[in-house]
């Protein structure tokens, strides 16, 4: 490099450009990330859903195919009625089951992120009927999110079903 030379440097025009093209591409792919968390958080929650109904299946076993009978949802862990993460508990690898990624805050006061259907309280499972119209298993469900935080789906709340799935569209099958 000759010694007289300067170097020549970015001017503030070039400088702008610069950080106004880094600045669409973040506006670009920010609301894209939170979709992609969003739908992480709802298949961890299926999944979740779907562990419970084997852990649900083992306390059948174990109870004569009697479904628990449990409070629909407790308001805070210090209150002593049996609830979906008391009974299930013994049924289950890890307590972090009965939280969705997404319903964390009120896991945290509740003890779960997840409803117990408690009009199934005590009924056989060869003759669940859910307010006398919904027999079919496949369209009854059994457990579900308390709150809607699945909603880039337009069905914001996970289900796990009598019959074992697990999903996030709500079908009532009247048969």
């Amino acid at each position: 490099m000759h010694p007289r030379a300067k170097l020549r440097g970015f001017t503030l025009t070039e400088l702008l450009i610069v950080i106004g093209i880094i600045a669409v591409l973040s506006a670009l792919g920010v609301p894209g990330y939170k979709i992609v968390v969003a739908r992480a958080n709802s298949s961890k929650c299926l999944s979740n859903l779907r562990g419970l109904g084997v852990a649900l299946n083992s306390y059948l076993s174990d109870n004569q195919n009697v479904m628990p009978t449990m409070v629909a949802a407790r308001s805070d862990v210090s209150q002593q009625d049996p609830a979906l993460d008391t009974v299930l508990l013994p049924y289950v690898d890890s307590p972090a089951i009965f939280i969705c990624p997404a319903g964390r805050a009120i896991a945290k006061t509740t003890g779960t992120s997840y409803y117990w259907n408690s009009a199934l309280n005590g009924q056989s499972v060869a003759s669940l009927n859910f307010f006398g119209f919904i027999k079919n298993p496949s369209g009854i469900p059994v457990i579900l999110d308390k709150g809607s935080w699945h909603d880039y789906t337009g069905n914001p709340v996970n289900q796990l079903f009598a019959d074992g799935h697990a999903e996030n569209q709500l079908n009532f099958i009247t048969q």
